[in-house]
């Protein structure tokens, strides 16, 4: 049997999967606010819950924010901002007295398409987050690629590719401290933002997502912009890892128009004579994150 837990800002999930992928038992709760400790103690109570309900052991894997850093050891980049700085697979391996791997979400949620999701029979999948966030994961020959510097796939924190002059201009600062990020521009903030800077108006992206099917100009406009941007964004992807398949996630994932849009943007910016990677919705949903966490041991365990 293999656990695999989601560690949220504002929930753990946890499913304990069987030698098929099929479900034994799930469990969640609420993650605690910015508490260290207490998320540690969090995470155990999920696997304990998950093993009690299951009757058996298994093997564990975490899906997190953020990375270990190879340079440190320690946490970095987690927007659950308690975790960084902090040994937490060590802690967490104390904690629950046996071996246990971590990775980032995005790559876990890229895995879980890999292994059996809308990306499965593909050698080389690049699975995107595009939510609160944007973030991406690699995975090849369903190992998931992290890189020296474990950021392999993070492109959201790279500038906007072949930016127009209004762009250039108005280019927003992101938190990392930079301006005109891929995520300041097609997370669905990021979109939210752009409509209210060209229409005067308060929307979500889904709210925006949903005026534009009906019809409403300002909306269609911003979505139209939203395409091209994410055309130009996976370009880029496609262009260095040249990927079979790219699996879309996140809230972002459920605007009909970057399936229906994106594929006839590429050809204007990928680097070759014809296109043929598949732009896809993922099939998990939100349970890819916990079930590649899962997924991160193989099928023979330790």
């Amino acid at each position: 049997m293999r656990i695999g837990i989601d560690l949220g800002g504002t929930k753990i999930e946890g499913v304990a999967l069987g030698g098929r992928g099929e479900e034994i038992a799930r469990h969640r709760r609420p993650t605690p606010n910015n508490d260290y400790d207490a998320t540690i103690a969090a995470v155990v109570d999920v696997v304990e819950t998950l093993e009690r309900q299951a009757g058996i052991q298994g093997t564990i894997g975490v899906a997190m924010p953020g990375a270990i850093s190879p340079a440190t050891g320690l946490i970095k980049n987690a927007n659950s901002i308690c975790l960084n700085g902090k040994p937490f697979d060590r802690d967490l391996r104390a904690a629950l007295g046996r071996d246990v791997r971590l990775a980032n979400d995005a790559n876990c949620f890229a895995l879980s398409e890999a292994v059996d999701g809308a990306g499965q029979g593909f050698s080389t999948v690049f699975g995107v987050i595009a939510g609160t966030g944007v973030g991406g994961g690699i995975v090849m020959g369903q190992e998931v690629l992290t890189g020296p510097h474990a950021i392999a796939g993070e492109w959201g924190h790279n500038p906007l590719p072949w930016p127009g002059e209004t762009e250039w201009q108005t280019s927003p600062t992101c938190y990392c401290g930079k301006r005109g990020c891929i995520e300041t521009w097609i997370s669905g903030p990021g979109v939210a933002a752009d409509h209210e800077r060209t229409s005067g108006q308060k929307l979500t992206a889904e709210e925006i997502a949903s005026a534009s099917e009906d019809g409403d100009p300002a909306a269609r406009a911003t979505v139209s912009r939203l395409v091209e941007r994410f055309a130009k964004s996976l370009a880029t992807i496609i262009n260095i890892i040249d990927p079979d398949v790219i699996v879309l996630g996140g809230g972002l994932s459920n605007i009909d128009a970057l399936y229906d849009l994106v594929p006839a943007r590429l050809s204007d910016f990928v680097f070759s004579d014809r296109i043929d990677v598949t732009v896809v919705r993922n099939q998990h949903g939100d349970s890819s994150g916990v079930r590649g966490a899962a997924w991160l041991w193989p099928e023979d365990g330790p």
